[in-house]
């Protein structure tokens, strides 16, 4: 699976979160968890204040943001704008996964696989 930005905003910080337990069953079962520097980028504001986040990161597969082209065309075939959004996309498409969010709306409108955190 590949996290959005909501879960990380939502209980990063907090390891008694639900995004903590699916990290640790995710370890456990030797699933991959993935996310993006884009997402990354929304969430850190005060790395200080986001030690548990930190750590948190440290068990993800982080993805740069390298398909400009794909992101680009999957933004023109959907009439959206949010290019973290439609990075996510086509990363979990590609990777065969789906995403893990708090905004449903935005993801039906990529055509993207997800699941509402």
């Amino acid at each position: 699976m590949i996290i959005d930005a909501g879960p990380f905003i939502v209980d990063g910080d907090n390891p008694n979160s639900r995004l903590w337990a699916l990290i640790k069953r995710a370890t456990e079962r030797g699933d991959e968890l993935h996310t993006t520097h884009p997402v990354l980028a929304q969430v850190w504001r005060q790395p200080t204040r986001q030690a548990n986040l930190a750590r948190a990161v440290r068990h993800f597969e982080i993805h740069s943001l390298d398909e400009s082209v794909t992101i680009g065309r999957r933004l023109a075939e959907t009439e959206t704008s949010d290019v973290v959004d439609a990075h996510l996309a086509v990363v979990a498409e590609r990777l065969g996964t789906f995403i893990l969010t708090a905004d449903p709306d935005d993801m039906s409108s990529l055509n993207a696989r997800f699941e509402t955190y």
